[in-house]
């Protein structure tokens, strides 16, 4: 599939088997977007709808503590150890059914082998995450982000790039992809055109690029991070040993 044209509507125009648009996000685009996304979903919350209270135990949970339960979590999952499995999941079912409180956010990639839950040993209602192929930012997954941060008081919010990431490899190849896989490209390839052809180092700076986007698109989380209630952080998951290694 190859680029055609920029159409009258802001979407860049693919030309393939037929003639569709997709979106063309930008920096600018993302912050519009993400703050007027979040903005509404927020503001049709505080209309007439209840927020779900957040649990004392983790409303207490500092962003330091937060985050060292997610990799106390990922400890255990590497070494066979994982606690998860041993809660009640009827009661905490029962717990849930009517709103959430997860400490941590978490933006994944959709590859199956990274179920995020299990990577970090923890149970129903603990984290909340938000998948897409190349865990990449735009304004729709800024959006979900803002909400899990401002209404459900998340206090770690992590940015996860995996292995063999086939996005990145993809964005790498640059060949002709069907449908629209190749719109993923426009935001991973900063991360390319920074590390080069070496895909694991491709796969680290793109979860990099992507969790400082998050810290500067969003008015949302950057006023979380100033007043000290939230981390942004980026990680790299191991699919062979299963650890977590947070990246700098």
């Amino acid at each position: 599939m190859q680029v055609h044209s920029v159409c009258a509507c802001g979407t860049v125009r693919h030309k393939g088997r037929g003639e569709f648009c997709v979106p063309a996000w930008s920096r600018r685009g993302l912050l519009r977007g993400g703050a007027a996304l979040a903005a509404g979903l927020l503001a049709g919350l505080g209309g007439g709808i209840a927020l779900p209270g957040a649990a004392q135990a983790q409303t207490q949970m500092t962003p330091d503590q937060a985050l060292q339960a997610m990799m106390d979590g990922n400890k255990r999952f590497t070494q066979g150890q994982m606690t998860s499995f041993n809660e009640d999941l009827k009661e905490l079912k029962e717990k849930t059914a009517e709103g959430q409180a997860p400490f941590a956010a978490v933006l994944s990639c959709a590859d199956s082998r990274v179920p995020v839950e299990l990577v970090f040993d923890q149970s129903i209602g603990h984290l909340f995450v938000v998948r897409v192929a190349g865990n990449v930012v735009t304004p729709e997954l800024i959006a979900s982000l803002e909400y899990g941060v401002a209404v459900l008081g998340t206090k770690a919010l992590m940015v996860l790039g995996h292995a063999r990431c086939g996005a990145v490899q993809a964005t790498i190849d640059a060949k002709p992809v069907p449908g629209q896989i190749s719109v993923l490209y426009r935001a991973i390839r900063p991360a390319v055109d920074q590390a080069g052809p070496n895909l694991d180092a491709a796969i680290k700076a793109n979860a990099k690029i992507q969790a400082g986007l998050l810290q500067t698109a969003s008015p949302v989380i950057a006023e979380h991070i100033k007043s000290n209630q939230l981390k942004v952080v980026a990680g790299y998951y191991d699919l062979a040993s299963g650890a977590v290694t947070l990246l700098t």
